[in-house]
This record gives C-alpha cells, sequence and structure tokens, in this order.
C-alpha cells in the first residue's frame, strides 16, 4: 500500500473550500487504488497528531501568522519532515508559498506530486518577488496536475512545464454527500421558495458576485446565495443600496442544508470572473445534482465543466447583462433547462465521477515512485 502525505496550508473540518473536497475525494477513495492517505495542515488551535476525517487521518501544525494571505507555521517543518519520512509520496497543493520552503528546507527526498490549483492572480508585486522560488519548486517536483485541458493551455507559468503537467479533472463521489430528509427540504422551500437560481462559494474578489447582485437587480429573479467571506458586508451592502429583495444571503452552512439547496434550486449561477477561479467544485456539485448551470469564460476549468450551450449557457465575465439575459432564457424554458440539466449529470458521470480521478492519481503515484526509485518495493 503507497503512503501519500497531502500537504495544504487548511483542511476539514476548519475550512470547506473546493481545494478541501478535492484533498477529501482523493483521500476517501484511495484504499480500492492501492494507497492511503494523510493530511497535513495548519491551523490555530495548534498541533495534533491521528485525527480522523472520513477514512484518513490528518495532522495540525500551529499556524503562527499570515503574510499576504499566506499561512506559516515555525513548528511544521518539523512536523511535515517527520510525517514526509514515513510516506512514499508527498503531495502538495498548490499555490502557498509557504510550502515552497518547506519542500526545500526539509530535503525530504521523496517522489512528490504537485495539484496545480490555480495561478496566482490578486498579489502581481508579490508574486514578482515569489516568482524565482516558484519556479525553482515547480521544475523540482516529479509531476504537476492540472485539474483540465482549459487551464492547462491557458496558464503562462503551466506553459513553461509541459514536459510534466498531466491532466487528471476533480472528481465528486455522490455517496460522501448526506441525504436530506425531506423536513429538511420542506424548511427550505418554505425559506427560500420553490424555484430560484443558487450560488453556492466563499465570498471572495474573484467570485464575480457583485455582478450577479446587479443582474438580480436587471432580472428581478430570485437569487439564494450561500457561503460566507471576506465580501459579505459588502455584497449586502450593495444588495440594500439596489433593493434586492428577490436576493437572500444564507452565510455558511453544514454538508445537509447545501445537499437540500442544491436538491431543490432551479439553476446553479457561478459569476467567477478571474482565473483565481480554476475549476470551480461547487459548479461541479450543481452538475452533479444535475441542474442547468451559468457560468463565465475565463479560460478555467468552468467551463470544462459547463458545456456552452449543452449543460448550461457560458456568458462573458464581468457582464451583469450577460448574467441577467442567461438567468431569464433559463427561467423561461423549463425544457430548456431540464434538458441542460439532465446533459449535466450525464458529463458529471462520464468524465467527473470520483473514481475517475482517484484512479488516475494512483496511476500517477505509482509512476513517480517507479522513476524515483525503481528498485523500491512498495508497502
Amino acid at each position: 500500500m503507497i503512503k501519500v502525505l497531502h500537504f495544504f496550508k487548511t483542511y476539514y473540518p476548519e475550512t470547506m473550500g473546493g481545494i478541501e473536497q478535492v484533498i477529501f475525494q482523493i483521500a476517501q477513495g484511495g484504499a480500492e487504488h492501492g494507497f492511503c492517505s494523510e493530511v497535513l495542515y495548519l491551523s490555530e488551535r495548534g498541533a495534533a497528531r491521528n485525527e480522523t476525517v472520513g477514512n484518513h487521518l490528518t495532522h495540525r501544525s500551529r499556524l503562527d501568522m499570515h503574510v499576504a494571505s499566506t499561512g506559516f507555521s515555525l513548528s511544521a517543518f518539523k512536523d511535515f519532515s517527520q510525517l514526509a519520512k514515513e510516506a512514499d509520496v508527498v503531495h502538495y497543493h498548490f499555490p502557498w508559498p509557504y510550502m515552497d520552503l518547506v519542500h526545500f528546507a526539509t530535503r525530504h527526498g521523496k517522489p512528490s506530486v504537485l495539484s496545480y490549483h490555480s495561478d496566482i492572480v490578486k498579489q502581481k508585486t508579490l508574486l514578482k518577488l515569489y516568482q524565482p522560488l516558484m519556479n525553482r519548486f515547480l521544475s523540482s517536483v516529479d509531476c504537476i496536475v492540472a485539474s483540465s485541458p482549459n487551464y492547462a493551455q491557458s496558464s503562462p507559468v503551466l506553459s513553461r512545464f509541459r514536459d510534466k503537467v498531466e491532466i487528471i479533472p476533480y472528481g465528486l463521489d455522490r455517496a460522501t454527500y448526506p441525504v436530506v430528509p425531506e423536513t429538511r427540504l420542506d424548511f427550505w422551500r418554505s425559506r427560500v421558495g420553490s424555484k430560484f437560481f443558487l450560488f453556492v462559494g466563499a465570498l471572495r474578489y474573484y467570485k464575480g458576485l457583485d455582478y450577479l447582485l446587479d443582474a438580480a437587480k436587471i432580472s428581478g429573479l430570485p437569487v439564494v446565495i450561500l457561503g460566507g467571506g471576506h465580501q459579505e458586508s459588502e455584497l449586502k451592502e450593495q444588495a440594500a443600496r439596489l433593493g434586492l429583495a428577490n436576493v437572500h444571503f444564507l452565510g455558511g452552512l453544514g454538508d445537509e442544508d447545501k445537499a437540500a439547496l442544491l436538491t431543490l434550486c432551479y439553476a446553479f449561477v457561478f459569476p467567477s470572473h478571474l482565473r483565481s477561479e480554476s475549476f470551480g467544485i461547487s459548479l461541479l456539485e450543481a452538475a452533479m445534482y444535475g441542474k442547468p448551470l451559468i457560468s463565465c469564460e475565463i479560460g478555467s476549468g468552468t467551463t470544462f465543466i459547463n458545456i456552452a450551450g449543452e449543460t448550461g449557457l457560458v456568458v462573458a465575465p464581468r457582464s451583469s447583462d450577460g448574467l441577467a439575459e442567461a438567468m431569464n432564457r433559463l427561467w423561461h424554458d423549463t425544457p430548456l433547462a431540464l434538458q441542460m440539466g439532465r446533459r449535466a449529470l450525464q458529463r458529471y458521470e462520464s468524465v467527473f465521477a470520483a473514481e475517475n480521478m482517484v484512479k488516475a492519481y494512483a496511476a500517477v503515484y505509482r509512476k513517480v515512485i517507479k522513476a524515483s526509485a525503481p528498485h523500491v518495493i512498495e508497502r
């Protein structure tokens, strides 16, 4: 059994983002494909070893500080070094500049795989300072995995490392999502109605939610926003200024309530307008629930999930009018919306099932082990 150590700045149960979901899905499905996973992450709660999430172990290092949205920890150098010694493969999740420092400082010598989740888009000045370290780090890992051909082809960083890039689409396992009791569905019907557009995700600068609020004003159609984040107060102020009685902000909710809203929504709208949105896990979740999709063309995985005119509608980024037009089209053409929802589900089943992703990562793990030490016998 191959032992894999995942290293990322945060993880369940403290945060519930898309990258955490990807790590979780890889870790959960590994046993059937010959590998087991452990996860090391940073936490304000301090250090701990051998906690259980799902069917795998997690470890915490103390988070000491944040600099430019990057978590740092003095103790993680030692923690990572000790755990890496016990692993057959180290699996990094990029971007996280502190991770690069740990990689070089510990000199662990183990085969390494890096999931490239996103280009660095916002911190352009800091990127210039970080770029030499980043390029050295990416050069040093054995395999870089991108989540879609769209992103691999359009990323200026990945274009420099084409010889070591592989494409493995993210995948989800519907069985890991809760079955929602009818009483909970009734609760949400009574609160937000029986026909609405849904957004799920962190309220961050690249999600394009200010454009969605303008689109809600233009269209007058009901929109439910599930998630919290740095922009929450700003977006609520915008909604109040626009007089949007048709928009519901629900904040962060648990998995059962998210599953209930994904079950109930009429369609899913995902207005992300910057390449920080490299894929869109919640967009994929909506496809898994058989919902028609609305997204923007930003050259990333969003339009690898949502095929324009088949699984949903694709509009230009930063276009409130485009979003409103797409929402109106689906709202007033139920047969089209149902057809697109069925095709979204079919695409999820054929391309994005967790089984496909886990099987592909298992093959990558075996390949990098064989390439770095052909004589090593897998445990």
